[in-house]
């Protein structure tokens, strides 16, 4: 016998306690049979204005991530997918692969997460030259651009949104969020990316993909198409972009 709601995967879905955006983009984009639990890092909403605030969040993100993490097993989930970004591409591309094995370690599951999702997402839309939205400030901006190049792609822009609180992440709304990608298209991209699990940007990339005539994507949904193709999952879920429509 299986899960009744979740006879084809249950995933334990990692994320901060201030992050209100995930878990409603993740239900949307969940096919039958497949089922999200949220496990939530305990953390402060702590205001975010300069470098030393956001490596601070960091850290506490890492000191409460394994109590969150062993709270979820309990539930005997079939695979862990992080729905946090930051901390995926955390000084490079081996601090990113060492996270992967610890976890996976520690759970005995497999692991979605950001930065490899993005890798993979990245090989099936032919993106190589790339623009990146991040909300973070300066500091996450430099992780973010260290771990692209040193997986191989070389980053054209970044345009950093310096929310000023994790909960103020969630608070951006459509309009910004156009005005950001603007900014950051251009001829010599193959596409962009959003970065930032806290923004809410997965129907608006599908539609940005349109009036773009280029892949945008929307780091939400690289981690739920990662999770569910990973789990041998191949169901096309209309409404957030080709990623998930067409691969």
């Amino acid at each position: 016998m299986t899960d009744s709601l979740g006879w084809r995967q249950k995933f334990a879905v990692l994320i901060p306690s201030t992050n209100t955006s995930v878990q409603p983009e993740f239900d949307a984009m969940r096919p039958a049979g497949v089922t999200n639990h949220i496990c939530r890092i305990r953390i402060p909403n702590i205001p975010l204005k300069d470098d030393a605030d956001f490596e601070r969040l960091i850290s506490l993100i890492a000191a409460a991530q394994n109590e969150a993490v062993d709270s979820v097993m309990s539930c005997e989930p079939d695979r862990l997918v992080l729905g946090i970004s930051a901390e995926t591409f955390w000084d490079g591309l081996a601090a990113s692969r060492t996270l992967k094995k610890d976890l996976e370690a520690r759970t005995g599951l497999p692991v979605s997460m950001g930065s490899e999702a993005c890798a993979a997402a990245f090989g099936v839309l032919g993106m190589r030259r790339i623009a990146v939205l991040t909300p973070y400030q300066e500091v996450g901006d430099r992780n973010v651009v260290r771990f692209f190049e040193e997986a191989g792609y070389e980053v054209r822009r970044i345009k950093g949104l310096r929310c000023e609180s994790p909960v103020k992440i969630a608070h951006i709304q459509e309009p910004e969020l156009r005005a950001a990608l603007h900014a950051l298209d251009g001829d010599d991209i193959d596409g962009i990316v959003q970065v930032g699990t806290n923004l809410a940007m997965a129907r608006l990339a599908a539609q940005a993909e349109v009036w773009m005539d280029r892949p945008v994507l929307a780091i939400n949904t690289a981690i739920y198409w990662h999770a569910l193709r990973a789990a041998g999952i191949p169901d096309r879920v209309g409404g957030f972009g080709s990623l998930l429509e067409r691969h």
